[in-house]
Order: structure tokens, then sequence, then C-alpha cells
């Protein structure tokens, strides 16, 4: 358990490469912005199971895991607020393990665990279990679930700046609307 100032509550924010990271990670530092709170940004990469199978640990794969996740903390950070995000107190880990059960072991009770929400089928899941669903089944935090944008959400963005003056009424968006036969 990382120590808290004054043992009160943080925002937990789990990653990885995805595009509902990308959105728990811009949530997260919102809320945490919003409700005076500091953020733990924390990416867990579970072993490949041939390296746990063979006992090897010794042989420089955890350095090598918390070095890519440290790195990929700072691209995240980088991508969604051009760095460590002003205002906020924040502390990035990188850990090695399975990531739903590290970030259930990271949030206490009065912690706000943000998490994202992919789309993933049923072959995958078997492969790589839901971070989401682990959380959503053990954690003692409040769990908050980010989803990305729909291409439906994007799209009405995107037909409201095509309304604006300054935009050429026919872009590619409309036209790529037109042969998913979407109402544009």
């Amino acid at each position: 358990m990382i120590a808290r100032p004054e043992g009160g509550p943080r925002v937990v924010v789990g990653v990885d490469d995805s595009a509902g990271a990308r959105c728990a990670l811009s949530w997260a530092i919102g809320e945490a912005r919003l409700r005076r709170l500091p953020l733990l940004v924390a990416h867990a990469a579970p072993l490949p199971p041939h390296v746990s199978a063979a006992g090897q640990l010794g042989c420089g794969i955890t350095e090598a895991l918390r070095g890519s996740g440290a790195e990929l903390i700072a691209r995240l950070l980088a991508e969604v607020s051009d760095g460590p995000p002003d205002g906020v107190e924040m502390t990035a880990l990188a850990l090695v393990g399975e990531p739903g059960a590290t970030l259930v072991r990271l949030a206490g009770e009065d912690d706000i665990l943000v998490v994202g929400h992919g789309a993933r089928g049923p072959f995958s899941r078997l492969l790589r279990p839901s971070v989401r669903l682990h959380c959503a089944r053990r954690a003692r935090a409040t769990l908050v679930c980010v989803r990305p944008p729909t291409f439906d959400t994007l799209l009405e963005r995107l037909i409201a700046r095509d309304e604006s003056p300054e935009h050429v009424p026919d872009s590619r968006f409309r036209r790529l609307g037109r042969r998913l036969r979407l109402p544009l």
C-alpha cells in the first residue's frame, strides 16, 4: 500500500496502451483536480508465463517490465496532459504483477479507482482476463469505468464542427457516413 498524505482519499488510475486507458487517465486527472485529491497513476505488467514457470526472475525481466511501464506512463501523460498535470499531486508507479489484483491492492476503501472500459472479444478474454471485471468484483474502493467515445459520438462532434462556416460542407467524414448509410 502506498502511503497517503494525512491518510486521506486519492484517485488511483490503472493505465495500459489502449484508448480506454487514455480516457480513464484524462478523467482521473480531471477528478483529482476537481476534488483536490492526490493522483496515483499505476501500470502493472504481468510476468510472461514462460518466465514465471521457469523461475527466471533474476534475469532482468522485472526491471525491463518496470522500465517499459515507466516509459508508457510518461508517454500517456505527455499525450493526455502534455506531461505531469498542473495543480495535481501525482505519483506514478510501474509494477510487475497481474493488473487487476495490483489495482485492487493499491486502492483503499476511501479511494476512487478508475479503469478504462475496453471492447474485447471472448478469445481475447481467455488469454487475458478483464481488469475491469476483476476490480468490479473485488475492489473496496469506489470504481469508475470510463468508456472511450464511440464512433457515433465522434461523428456528432464532427458534424457540429462541420456546420460551422469555416469548414467545407462535404468533409471526408461526411462521405464516410454516407458510405456507412448513417443519417448525417
